[in-house]
């Protein structure tokens, strides 16, 4: 019987990861260096999850493990797991990324803070009891790209029923509108006490966070005293060029 050949290659044993493992990062092409024990902070998130058990990553071409999500607000994230500091900059940007992870913890201090606590509690809270709001800001905006052929502006006319008396009287005042009535998109009622001013805030808000350039105002009539008395009808201009 032949003895094995010391000089032939043996496999090198694999050290397991551990709690202490650092571990190279590439998220989106941004590049971070932590520790195991870090992404495992909290056990019942997903980046826990993700870095819990065997590891079935993806690596780039120096052997990082490669995570296809935009990674410039993930080092907030890193700093948070480190040291529990809160973030004071791009509070909407972290919170997106957090609620991706499911960082339960710092999910619920980034809503705790006034620049979110304002959004997430008072304006969407508001939002969410205005039927079909966020699927009438995709219409106004298909309708303005489609009336956007070799004009500089595109109108819009919105009707805002706060109430539903204002409700019941909507037919009457789309008949008092000189404008195509398929051209108007209309908001509400809605059960809040935010007013039809706070409403069109938000609609510019939105639409401009969109990336369009909007005025809006009130809009006028001809048809005399009868149409200025609903002053349910504002027109929402897109600037092109």
């Amino acid at each position: 019987m032949s003895l094995p050949d010391s000089k032939s290659p043996r496999k090198q044993a694999v050290e397991p990861l551990n709690h202490f493992s650092v571990v190279q990062l590439n998220i989106g092409g941004q590049l971070y260096t932590t520790t195991l024990g870090t992404l495992r902070k909290y056990p019942n998130s997903k980046l826990s999850g993700m870095f819990s058990g065997p590891l079935k990553f993806q690596k780039d071409g120096e052997g990082r493990f490669f995570i296809d999500r935009d990674g410039k607000h993930f080092g907030a994230i890193l700093e948070y797991l480190r040291t529990e500091k809160l973030p004071s900059k791009n509070l909407l940007e972290v919170h997106k990324e957090a609620m991706y992870y499911d960082i339960k913890p710092l999910v619920k201090l980034l809503e705790d803070t006034p620049q979110l606590f304002g959004e997430t509690v008072g304006r969407q809270q508001f939002l969410s009891r205005v039927r079909n709001y966020h699927e009438n800001l995709e219409v106004i905006v298909r309708v303005a790209r489609a009336e956007a052929m070799a004009s500089r502006f595109s109108t819009i006319i919105m009707c805002v029923l706060k109430t539903e008396d204002d409700l019941a009287r909507y037919n009457d005042a789309m008949d008092s509108l000189d404008s195509k009535k398929e051209s108007v998109v209309s908001f509400g009622p809605w059960n809040a006490p935010a007013s039809v001013e706070d409403l069109l805030d938000c609609i510019k808000m939105d639409i401009e966070a969109k990336g369009y350039k909007v005025s809006l105002k009130p809009h006028s009539s001809d048809k005399g005293f009868l149409f200025r008395s609903y002053g349910f009808f504002y027109k929402l201009t897109f600037t092109w060029w």
